[in-house]
């Protein structure tokens, strides 16, 4: 039986090729600190343990890094070998999810470190109100998106468009913010059954975890999401130009 502990995935495994550094991208700075160093920071009050989803030639490196960052927390790391997508880097980690079979296993993209503390909060509030749905996420009304929910008339979620595998793209559009929050049967049971099911993607050939949305409604489970708090907090840093702006947004906020 689930206990109320909230664990936190972090796919971590990009090397960071498109911010032309040879650092590994969890350890490239955003305003001067790496960027799993924000992470521990937005979300240490908020969830009990951290498992960090690594590539094998720097789980070393990054090891080190947080221990060193943050020794007071329960930090693990699971290995993703191979580039094969987020859904697969989601479910390498099950191992040591399953450790304590949590309440709640939220998900965040390593290089999403823009995430305002009011939305973590609402996130919390509306996990526990809503503890038996699958997945509840923040979504972002996005100009010139690069993720699109496409809903139907009733609201739910049917569809996915993403700019990276070619789809067509709406002018404004619904992004997720990477950041999202899975009841325990949702990652351990309907996250698996997803993966069995669904195939490549064609235009990166990797296996997305987006999908899974859409993939709930289409199996008559629940979707819940609310607005973000700032558009800004869905800007994932993949390229010099993301992190210029991110940098700009986060001491912006500093100020405030």
């Amino acid at each position: 039986m689930p206990n109320r502990e909230t664990v936190l995935v972090i796919p971590a495994a990009g090397a960071g090729t498109r911010l032309q550094s040879d650092t590994p991208k969890v350890l490239s700075a955003v305003n001067g600190r790496p960027m799993i160093d924000h992470l521990l920071d937005r979300y240490r009050n908020t969830v009990q343990r951290f498992v960090l989803v690594v590539h094998p030639s720097f789980a070393s490196r990054v090891r080190e890094h947080v221990k060193s960052a943050a020794p007071n927390l329960h930090v693990e790391y699971a290995q993703q070998p191979a580039p094969t997508g987020m859904l697969d880097a989601i479910l390498v980690a099950s191992d040591q999810v399953a450790a304590s079979r949590p309440d709640r296993v939220w998900i965040t993209w390593c290089d999403q470190v823009g995430v305002h503390p009011h939305t973590v909060a609402t996130l919390s509030r509306m996990s526990a109100e809503h503890r038996d749905v699958p997945i509840v996420l923040p979504t972002s009304r996005q100009a010139d998106p690069y993720i699109h929910l496409e809903r139907d008339g009733d609201g739910r979620i049917v569809a996915i468009r993403q700019r990276r595998e070619g789809d067509a793209m709406p002018a404004i559009g619904e992004s997720d913010m990477g950041l999202f929050s899975l009841s325990s049967d949702a990652y351990f049971d309907l996250l698996p059954q997803f993966g069995r099911e669904t195939t490549e993607a064609r235009g990166t050939r990797e296996r997305n975890f987006l999908p899974f949305v859409p993939w709930l409604t289409s199996h008559g489970q629940g979707v819940v999401t609310f607005p973000s708090t700032n558009e800004m907090e869905a800007i994932g840093v993949n390229t010099p130009d993301d992190r210029h702006r991110l940098e700009h947004y986060l001491r912006e906020l500093e100020r405030r």
